[in-house]
């Protein structure tokens, strides 16, 4: 699943969103506990317009580690796109709350660890 994940990264690193989302998707898949993968199949899912999947797999990275600041940072910023100002403000609160700055236009950096081989 590892070399998976690294393949799903240099997609996403070369810019191919949607390619890293292809191969992204089944180790997320078998492996639904490995924030690392989560968060970039949500990253590749956001860069690449496919909003309500991006929202999915944010959701479930909040629910994975709700500590995370930048998961919720992520949520907010993916319903805002989608016009759902109202629904994303819980979660940009909670951000700010945990020391996230808001996020400029569509950049999103990878901030989780824990890759589980």
């Amino acid at each position: 699943m590892y070399q998976e994940f690294q393949r799903g990264q240099m997609f996403f690193e070369a810019k191919d969103y949607a390619g890293a989302a292809r191969v992204l998707a089944p180790v997320v898949e078998q492996e639904p506990g490995n924030r690392a993968s989560v968060e970039l199949l949500g990253r590749a899912y956001f860069h690449s317009a496919q909003l309500r999947r991006a929202e999915e797999t944010f959701r479930a990275l909040v629910e994975l580690d709700p500590g995370n600041a930048w998961a919720h940072e992520a949520l907010a910023r993916t319903l805002e796109r989608q016009n759902r100002g109202a629904e994303a403000a819980p979660f940009r609160a909670l951000a700010r709350a945990m020391g996230v700055d808001p996020a400029d236009g569509t950049e999103m950096s990878v901030t989780a660890g824990d890759l589980v081989g």
